[in-house]
Protein backbone atom coordinates (compact mmCIF):
# COMPACT_ATOMS: atom_id res chain seq x y z
CA UNK A 1 0.00 0.00 0.00
CA UNK A 2 1.36 3.42 -0.95
CA UNK A 3 0.86 6.39 1.35
CA UNK A 4 1.70 10.05 1.00
CA UNK A 5 4.83 11.21 2.83
CA UNK A 6 5.65 14.82 2.21
CA UNK A 7 8.32 17.36 3.08
CA UNK A 8 6.75 20.16 5.08
CA UNK A 9 8.23 23.65 4.68
CA UNK A 10 7.76 25.46 7.98
CA UNK A 11 6.92 29.17 7.87
CA UNK A 12 8.38 30.68 11.03
CA UNK A 13 6.25 33.02 13.10
CA UNK A 14 9.40 34.92 14.00
CA UNK A 15 12.42 34.59 11.68
CA UNK A 16 14.81 35.62 14.45
CA UNK A 17 13.62 32.74 16.63
CA UNK A 18 13.14 30.22 13.79
CA UNK A 19 10.11 28.62 15.46
CA UNK A 20 6.47 27.91 14.85
CA UNK A 21 4.09 27.03 17.66
CA UNK A 22 0.31 26.65 17.48
CA UNK A 23 -2.64 24.89 19.07
CA UNK A 24 -4.77 22.28 17.37
CA UNK A 25 -8.24 21.70 18.79
CA UNK A 26 -10.12 18.82 17.19
CA UNK A 27 -13.43 19.38 18.98
CA UNK A 28 -14.94 21.22 16.02
CA UNK A 29 -13.92 18.41 13.70
CA UNK A 30 -15.00 15.69 16.09
CA UNK A 31 -18.32 14.79 14.42
CA UNK A 32 -16.78 15.02 10.98
CA UNK A 33 -13.97 12.63 11.93
CA UNK A 34 -15.91 10.13 14.04
CA UNK A 35 -19.48 10.43 12.88
CA UNK A 36 -22.68 10.96 14.83
CA UNK A 37 -25.58 8.73 15.83
CA UNK A 38 -25.07 5.24 14.43
CA UNK A 39 -21.78 6.40 12.91
CA UNK A 40 -20.35 7.40 16.29
CA UNK A 41 -17.06 5.72 17.07
CA UNK A 42 -15.98 5.51 13.44
CA UNK A 43 -12.22 5.95 13.16
CA UNK A 44 -10.88 8.71 10.93
CA UNK A 45 -8.54 7.90 8.03
CA UNK A 46 -4.89 7.53 8.94
CA UNK A 47 -3.12 10.86 8.30
CA UNK A 48 -0.16 11.26 5.96
CA UNK A 49 3.41 11.04 7.16
CA UNK A 50 5.51 14.20 6.98
CA UNK A 51 8.98 15.43 7.79
CA UNK A 52 10.71 18.80 8.00
CA UNK A 53 14.10 20.28 8.78
CA UNK A 54 12.96 21.38 12.22
CA UNK A 55 12.66 19.26 15.35
CA UNK A 56 9.12 19.04 16.72
CA UNK A 57 7.53 18.78 20.16
CA UNK A 58 3.92 17.81 20.84
CA UNK A 59 2.23 18.67 24.14
CA UNK A 60 -1.16 17.06 24.78
CA UNK A 61 -3.59 19.45 26.52
CA UNK A 62 -6.58 17.08 26.53
CA UNK A 63 -7.68 13.86 24.86
CA UNK A 64 -5.52 11.04 23.54
CA UNK A 65 -3.51 10.33 20.40
CA UNK A 66 -0.80 7.99 19.17
CA UNK A 67 2.40 9.26 17.56
CA UNK A 68 4.17 7.11 14.95
CA UNK A 69 7.81 7.42 13.91
CA UNK A 70 10.03 4.69 12.51
CA UNK A 71 8.84 1.47 14.10
CA UNK A 72 7.66 3.25 17.25
CA UNK A 73 4.08 3.76 18.43
CA UNK A 74 3.88 6.29 21.25
CA UNK A 75 0.53 6.60 23.11
CA UNK A 76 0.00 10.16 24.40
CA UNK A 77 -2.46 11.49 26.97
CA UNK A 78 -3.04 14.80 28.72
CA UNK A 79 0.25 16.26 29.93
CA UNK A 80 2.42 14.02 27.77
CA UNK A 81 5.20 15.34 25.55
CA UNK A 82 6.63 13.80 22.38
CA UNK A 83 9.72 14.77 20.39
CA UNK A 84 10.57 14.11 16.72
CA UNK A 85 13.99 14.67 15.20
CA UNK A 86 14.96 16.83 12.27
CA UNK A 87 13.93 15.29 8.91
CA UNK A 88 12.36 12.32 10.74
CA UNK A 89 9.15 11.03 9.08
CA UNK A 90 6.30 10.94 11.60
CA UNK A 91 2.55 11.16 11.93
CA UNK A 92 -0.16 11.08 14.60
CA UNK A 93 -3.69 9.75 14.98
CA UNK A 94 -6.44 10.55 17.45
CA UNK A 95 -7.22 7.35 19.34
CA UNK A 96 -10.49 8.11 21.15
CA UNK A 97 -13.75 9.69 20.07
CA UNK A 98 -13.32 12.55 22.52
CA UNK A 99 -12.12 16.13 21.96
CA UNK A 100 -8.36 16.45 21.45
CA UNK A 101 -6.25 19.57 21.95
CA UNK A 102 -2.48 19.83 21.70
CA UNK A 103 0.38 22.23 21.02
CA UNK A 104 2.77 21.72 18.11
CA UNK A 105 6.17 23.36 18.56
CA UNK A 106 8.61 23.28 15.63
CA UNK A 107 12.13 24.59 16.08
CA UNK A 108 15.21 25.00 13.89
CA UNK A 109 18.03 24.21 16.30
CA UNK A 110 20.74 25.39 13.91
CA UNK A 111 19.65 28.96 14.54
CA UNK A 112 20.66 28.57 18.18
CA UNK A 113 24.29 27.68 17.52
CA UNK A 114 26.67 30.43 18.59
CA UNK A 115 29.99 30.74 20.41
CA UNK A 116 28.31 30.57 23.82
CA UNK A 117 26.35 27.38 23.06
CA UNK A 118 28.63 25.56 20.60
CA UNK A 119 30.08 23.01 23.02
CA UNK A 120 26.63 22.02 24.24
CA UNK A 121 24.51 22.31 21.10
CA UNK A 122 26.63 19.67 19.40
CA UNK A 123 24.91 17.13 21.66
CA UNK A 124 21.77 17.69 19.58
CA UNK A 125 23.41 17.20 16.18
CA UNK A 126 21.62 13.84 15.63
CA UNK A 127 24.77 12.18 14.28
CA UNK A 128 23.82 8.61 15.18
CA UNK A 129 20.11 8.79 16.04
CA UNK A 130 17.15 11.19 15.80
CA UNK A 131 16.14 13.14 18.88
CA UNK A 132 12.99 11.02 19.13
CA UNK A 133 15.25 8.54 20.95
CA UNK A 134 14.88 10.90 23.93
CA UNK A 135 11.16 10.20 24.32
CA UNK A 136 12.14 7.70 27.01
CA UNK A 137 12.89 10.75 29.22
CA UNK A 138 9.26 11.88 29.08
CA UNK A 139 8.06 8.35 29.91
CA UNK A 140 10.44 7.77 32.81
CA UNK A 141 11.13 11.21 34.30
CA UNK A 142 7.95 12.92 35.48
CA UNK A 143 9.79 16.03 36.64
CA UNK A 144 11.56 16.52 33.29
CA UNK A 145 8.28 15.98 31.42
CA UNK A 146 6.47 18.56 33.56
CA UNK A 147 9.30 21.07 33.17
CA UNK A 148 9.41 20.77 29.38
CA UNK A 149 5.59 20.91 29.18
CA UNK A 150 5.54 24.12 31.25
CA UNK A 151 8.22 25.70 29.05
CA UNK A 152 6.31 24.85 25.86
CA UNK A 153 3.17 26.44 27.33
CA UNK A 154 5.13 29.55 28.26
CA UNK A 155 6.64 29.78 24.76
CA UNK A 156 3.14 29.54 23.28
CA UNK A 157 1.98 32.32 25.60
CA UNK A 158 4.95 34.55 24.76
CA UNK A 159 4.47 34.11 21.02
CA UNK A 160 0.79 35.03 21.27
CA UNK A 161 1.25 38.03 23.57
CA UNK A 162 4.26 39.34 21.60
CA UNK A 163 5.43 41.61 24.41
CA UNK A 164 8.69 43.50 24.45
CA UNK A 165 11.56 41.10 25.09
CA UNK A 166 9.69 38.19 23.50
CA UNK A 167 12.78 37.03 21.61
CA UNK A 168 14.88 37.05 24.79
CA UNK A 169 12.23 35.13 26.73
CA UNK A 170 11.63 32.49 24.06
CA UNK A 171 15.30 31.88 23.25
CA UNK A 172 16.00 31.47 26.97
CA UNK A 173 13.17 28.95 27.31
CA UNK A 174 14.35 26.99 24.26
CA UNK A 175 17.75 26.64 25.89
CA UNK A 176 16.13 25.55 29.15
CA UNK A 177 14.28 22.79 27.28
CA UNK A 178 17.55 21.59 25.75
CA UNK A 179 19.30 21.79 29.13
CA UNK A 180 16.54 19.69 30.69
CA UNK A 181 16.93 17.03 28.01
CA UNK A 182 20.71 17.01 28.30
CA UNK A 183 20.73 16.69 32.09
CA UNK A 184 17.92 14.12 32.10
CA UNK A 185 19.54 11.86 29.52
CA UNK A 186 20.45 9.01 31.87
CA UNK A 187 21.12 6.70 28.93
CA UNK A 188 23.74 9.13 27.55
CA UNK A 189 22.22 9.12 24.07
CA UNK A 190 23.30 12.73 23.57
CA UNK A 191 26.90 12.17 24.64
CA UNK A 192 29.81 11.77 22.25
CA UNK A 193 33.29 10.58 23.09
CA UNK A 194 35.28 13.81 22.74
CA UNK A 195 33.27 16.99 22.26
CA UNK A 196 36.11 19.38 21.44
CA UNK A 197 37.62 16.96 18.95
CA UNK A 198 34.20 16.45 17.40
CA UNK A 199 33.95 20.18 16.81
CA UNK A 200 37.36 20.14 15.15
CA UNK A 201 36.07 17.43 12.81
CA UNK A 202 32.75 19.15 12.04
CA UNK A 203 33.81 20.44 8.55
CA UNK A 204 34.63 16.85 7.56
CA UNK A 205 31.32 15.57 8.96
CA UNK A 206 29.39 18.26 7.11
CA UNK A 207 31.26 17.44 3.90
CA UNK A 208 30.31 13.77 4.17
CA UNK A 209 26.63 14.59 4.69
CA UNK A 210 26.61 16.94 1.68
CA UNK A 211 28.44 14.52 -0.66
CA UNK A 212 26.92 11.13 0.18
CA UNK A 213 26.09 10.61 -3.49
CA UNK A 214 29.76 10.86 -4.44
CA UNK A 215 32.84 8.74 -3.86
CA UNK A 216 34.28 9.63 -0.46
CA UNK A 217 37.90 8.93 0.39
CA UNK A 218 39.85 9.43 3.59
CA UNK A 219 42.43 11.41 1.64
CA UNK A 220 39.89 13.93 0.34
CA UNK A 221 38.10 14.44 3.63
CA UNK A 222 41.22 14.53 5.82
CA UNK A 223 42.69 17.10 3.43
CA UNK A 224 39.89 19.50 4.37
CA UNK A 225 41.38 19.61 7.87
CA UNK A 226 45.04 19.52 6.81
CA UNK A 227 45.46 16.21 8.63
CA UNK A 228 47.21 13.07 7.49
CA UNK A 229 44.93 10.15 6.73
CA UNK A 230 46.22 8.18 9.70
CA UNK A 231 45.82 11.06 12.15
CA UNK A 232 42.35 11.81 10.78
CA UNK A 233 41.12 8.23 11.17
CA UNK A 234 42.42 7.98 14.74
CA UNK A 235 40.86 11.32 15.66
CA UNK A 236 37.56 10.39 14.02
CA UNK A 237 37.29 7.11 15.93
CA UNK A 238 38.16 8.84 19.20
CA UNK A 239 35.58 11.61 18.71
CA UNK A 240 32.64 9.63 17.36
CA UNK A 241 33.23 6.12 18.63
CA UNK A 242 33.10 4.64 15.13
CA UNK A 243 35.47 4.53 12.19
CA UNK A 244 35.19 6.92 9.26
CA UNK A 245 34.02 4.07 7.01
CA UNK A 246 31.35 3.00 9.51
CA UNK A 247 30.12 6.60 9.72
CA UNK A 248 29.85 6.96 5.95
CA UNK A 249 27.92 3.68 5.67
CA UNK A 250 25.61 4.68 8.52
CA UNK A 251 24.83 8.05 6.94
CA UNK A 252 24.27 6.52 3.50
CA UNK A 253 21.84 3.94 4.78
CA UNK A 254 19.96 6.53 6.83
CA UNK A 255 19.66 8.78 3.77
CA UNK A 256 18.45 5.79 1.75
CA UNK A 257 15.80 5.09 4.40
CA UNK A 258 14.49 8.62 4.03
CA UNK A 259 14.41 8.35 0.24
CA UNK A 260 12.55 5.05 0.39
CA UNK A 261 9.94 6.53 2.72
CA UNK A 262 9.47 9.91 1.10
CA UNK A 263 9.64 9.15 -2.63
CA UNK A 264 8.65 6.49 -5.12
CA UNK A 265 12.12 5.89 -6.56
CA UNK A 266 13.25 2.31 -6.94
CA UNK A 267 15.58 0.63 -4.48
CA UNK A 268 18.34 0.64 -7.10
CA UNK A 269 17.86 4.38 -7.63
CA UNK A 270 17.99 4.97 -3.88
CA UNK A 271 21.25 3.06 -3.68
CA UNK A 272 22.82 5.12 -6.46
CA UNK A 273 21.52 8.34 -4.91
CA UNK A 274 23.55 7.62 -1.77
CA UNK A 275 26.71 6.66 -3.62
CA UNK A 276 26.31 2.87 -3.59
CA UNK A 277 26.25 1.52 -7.15
CA UNK A 278 26.79 -2.10 -6.04
CA UNK A 279 23.20 -3.13 -5.30
CA UNK A 280 24.17 -6.38 -3.61
CA UNK A 281 26.49 -4.54 -1.22
CA UNK A 282 23.76 -1.99 -0.55
CA UNK A 283 21.31 -4.76 0.39
CA UNK A 284 23.89 -6.35 2.67
CA UNK A 285 24.66 -3.13 4.56
CA UNK A 286 21.00 -2.09 4.74
CA UNK A 287 20.04 -5.45 6.23
CA UNK A 288 22.90 -5.24 8.73
CA UNK A 289 21.58 -1.94 10.12
CA UNK A 290 17.84 -2.64 9.89
CA UNK A 291 17.47 -6.42 10.14
CA UNK A 292 15.40 -6.33 6.97
CA UNK A 293 15.77 -5.68 3.26
CA UNK A 294 15.09 -2.23 1.74
CA UNK A 295 11.84 -3.54 0.26
CA UNK A 296 10.69 -4.98 3.60
CA UNK A 297 11.59 -1.67 5.28
CA UNK A 298 9.56 0.39 2.79
CA UNK A 299 6.59 -2.01 2.69
CA UNK A 300 6.36 -2.36 6.46
CA UNK A 301 6.39 1.35 7.25
CA UNK A 302 4.14 2.35 4.38
CA UNK A 303 1.66 -0.42 5.20
CA UNK A 304 1.72 0.66 8.85
CA UNK A 305 1.09 4.27 7.88
CA UNK A 306 -1.87 3.33 5.72
CA UNK A 307 -3.41 0.69 7.91
CA UNK A 308 -2.78 1.34 11.59
CA UNK A 309 -5.82 1.68 13.77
Amino acid sequence: MTTEIHHEHVAYQNPFLAIKIWRIDSSREHDKAYGTGKQAGRKPPFPAWNYHDEIEFLLILRGEMTAYYGDEQLPLRKGDVALFGSAEPHTTQQTKATPLSYLVFQLNLRKYWDHSTMNNMMHFAEIFRPLSALNYIFRENREARARVAALIRDIYKEMNEDRIGCELAVSSMVKLILLTLLRSDDRKLLHYHDHLLYERLRPAINYVEEHLHEKLSVETVSGLLNLSGTHFMKSFKKALGMTFTEFVVFKRIKRAEQLLLTSDISIAEAAVAVGMSNLGHFYQLFNRLNDCSPKQFRDRLRTDAGGRA
